[in-house]
Order: structure tokens, then C-alpha cells, then sequence
């Protein structure tokens, strides 16, 4: 895929190293473009969350240069009042732990909880706060606290609240963990929609079987931090001895492909 606009984000040598001296990532080259939809794969610990966060403004490069829309992302940046509001409606990010970002009283006010902090008038809040509410099928939840939801409910709730601000660029880490088949299914078909819609999104998983509905493209990190490999979710999936490498798959499990060449992993005990 060729693109000929500027890339949103481009790393350039990126290390990151977090108080504790463990290595988050190093050596990072990596550009993301406008509406590209790109699945982060690797072993846990191996560094996608620590690009969500780097790409999500919440930690900043030790070394090298993370620049976001044409503008170096630093702390000195996002401390400009008027950067950061910027930088925030444009890049959302959702967190593995849906209950880490669901803080308010109630599930209406933590959709409107964005949109108030961007200044909209309350008329405009109330009618993207309804449209969430029934695109992802909650209304009826509306005033129910966020502590007192199911999983998945948390998970749109959070999603639901991100989406609110109408960022261009989605950061979703491990969506479909701790989901049921239904709610998982719900949530892959709500990232096609986006990506159908021109979100540029980036999805941190381990989870080969979603690769090939929610990416164009597949990043793959290995164990020691850095990027292994780059290509088609087609080109990645049949590279088994870089999935070996890279510990996403162990020896016994074995490809194969079904109708509308999509891949599926089976272990044989």
C-alpha cells in the first residue's frame, strides 16, 4: 500500500526506558498514515502498549524523535494549552483495562465527558452523547454507573466515550481481551465500520485470528523490543517461523486456510 500523504506519526530511532530501567522499546523507525488500519503483534512485554502510549502523547522518547501531524511530540509540546486540546481530538486511545479511563457517575456522563472538556455547547454534547448511545446499542445503560457494568459493557462504554470526541486516529490496546464470542464479534465489526469510515486505527493484540478483518498492515515486535517485521496481515500469518520467532505461536501449532483464505491456528496435542 503506497501512500502520498504525510504520515501522522513518524518515529524515527525511538528508544524508551521506563523508571524502573526495563526496556519498553528501542530503535523504533515506523510511520503510520492517514486511514491506515495497523495490528500491533508481539509476545506480552514486548513493547505494543509502550507505542500506544508513545503514539497517545502519555510517555515521550528518550532517545530518537516522535513527531505527531508534522509537529514533534514532547512534553514541552502537549504542555501548550492549545496543542494539547489540539492533539487530544484528533488521537484517542483505549485502554486494555477498560475500567482504567471510567471514572464518572454514570455512563451519559462519561460519554459527554469529552465533547464538555472540548468546549462544545451543551446541545451538541446531548446529541453526540444520544449518538453513542445508540450506535454501540447502550441506551439502555445511560444513567447506570460505570462500576455496574458487564465486560463488555465497560468496553463500550470506554470505546463509546473515545469516539465521542471524533478523533481521527483510534489507539485500541488488546480490545478483545476478557471478551465473550458475542461481545468480540461486536467489537471487530465496529472496527471494520471505523476503518470503512476513514479512522486511521492502530489495534496492540496477540490475537492472530482478528488480524486479517482489523489491519491492512501488521507490525510485529520481538521479544527484545524492537520491530521484526512489517507487511500484509497475509505476508505476517504465513511467515511461521517468524511467529515462532517472535513467540505468537509455539511448535505445535500449524496453519491453515479456509474458505476466503483466511487463517486459522490449531494446536495438535
Amino acid at each position: 500500500m503506497s501512500f502520498s500523504e504525510s504520515p501522522f506519526f513518524a518515529l524515527e530511532q525511538v528508544d524508551y526506558r521506563y523508571p524502573d530501567g526495563s526496556v519498553g522499546v528501542q530503535g523504533l523507525d515506523l510511520c503510520l498514515h492517514p486511514g491506515e488500519r495497523v495490528a500491533l503483534l508481539g509476545a506480552n512485554g514486548s513493547g505494543k502498549s509502550t507505542l500506544l502510549r508513545l503514539l497517545g502523547g502519555l510517555i515521550f522518547p528518550e532517545v530518537g524523535r516522535l513527531s505527531a501531524f508534522g509537529e514533534t511530540l514532547s512534553e514541552a509540546f502537549l504542555n501548550d494549552a492549545s496543542a494539547n486540546a489540539s492533539f487530544r481530538r484528533r488521537v484517542g486511545l483505549v485502554f486494555q483495562n477498560a475500567e482504567a479511563q471510567l471514572f464518572s457517575s454514570s455512563v451519559r456522563d462519561e460519554i459527554a465527558f469529552g465533547p464538555l472538556h472540548m468546549g462544545l455547547p451543551e446541545d451538541e454534547v446531548n446529541e453526540r452523547v444520544a449518538q453513542m448511545l445508540a450506535l454501540f446499542g447502550i441506551e439502555g445503560i445511560g444513567e447506570r454507573p460505570p462500576f455496574r457494568l458487564s465486560g463488555g459493557e465497560k468496553r463500550k462504554v470506554a470505546l463509546a466515550s473515545v469516539l465521542a470526541v471524533n478523533p481521527e486516529v483510534l489507539l485500541l490496546d488488546e480490545p478483545t481481551t476478557g471478551l465473550d464470542p458475542r461481545s468480540q464479534r461486536w467489537l471487530i465489526d465496529m472496527l471494520v465500520r471505523l476503518g470503512a469510515a476513514g479512522k486511521t486505527l492502530v489495534t496492540a493484540t496477540h490475537d492472530l485470528e482478528i488480524v486479517e478483518e482489523i489491519a491492512d498492515r501488521v507490525v510485529v515486535f520481538d521479544e527484545e523490543h524492537r520491530l521484526a517485521a512489517s507487511g500484509t496481515p497475509a505476508q505476517i500469518l504465513a511467515d511461521r517461523d517468524l511467529l515462532l520467532r517472535v513467540n505468537l505461536i509455539d511448535p505445535r501449532f500449524h496453519r491453515h486456510v479456509h474458505g476466503g483464505d483466511h487463517h486459522h491456528y490449531h494446536s495438535h496435542n
